[in-house]
């Protein structure tokens, strides 16, 4: 039973695969869009006539109101299809905030850190400088393992 959760978005086509579905009930939610056709929708429909009701959004068999592209978009609009939008800008602004935040905190302590400014421009000079003794005596090895 998916009565009155607030569900939003248009039926999944897949839902009337499921043929082990016996009851189903998507009454007074956001639903939008096109009602999914199948032979397993349409015997729930037939057990349970008043399992769309209250979605204002949808068309389609069994329904009286027809689909059209225009009528399915400006009914999901209508009812504030969108709500979960903001969800996603909301996502994004602190995103945002927070790889400024974290930047600007990583070059403030660079800025007025002396020591660590310092330790930190000489970090690839350090690496640079063992990984070429490394490699060099790795070299020097190799060539005196093949002197006879």
């Amino acid at each position: 039973r998916a009565w009155l959760n607030k569900i939003s978005g248009e039926i999944p086509a897949t839902l009337s695969n499921l043929t082990f579905l016996s009851y189903l009930d998507l009454s007074y939610n956001n639903l939008t869009g096109g009602i999914p056709s199948g032979t397993q929708l349409n015997s729930l429909y037939a057990a349970n006539p008043f399992m769309y009701i209250g979605n204002i959004g949808l068309c389609g068999h069994p329904l009286q109101n027809n689909c059209s592209r225009d009528n399915a978009s400006k009914q999901g609009r209508h009812q504030g299809g969108t709500k979960e939008g903001h969800g996603i800008d909301f996502f994004y602004l602190g995103l945002g905030c927070g790889f400024i935040t974290g930047t600007w905190m990583a070059f403030g302590v660079l800025l007025f850190k002396r020591r660590w400014r310092i330790a930190f421009f000489q970090l690839p000079d350090k690496l640079y400088d063992k990984v070429y003794v490394l490699v060099a005596t790795w070299a020097r090895r190799t060539q005196t393992d093949r002197l006879p």
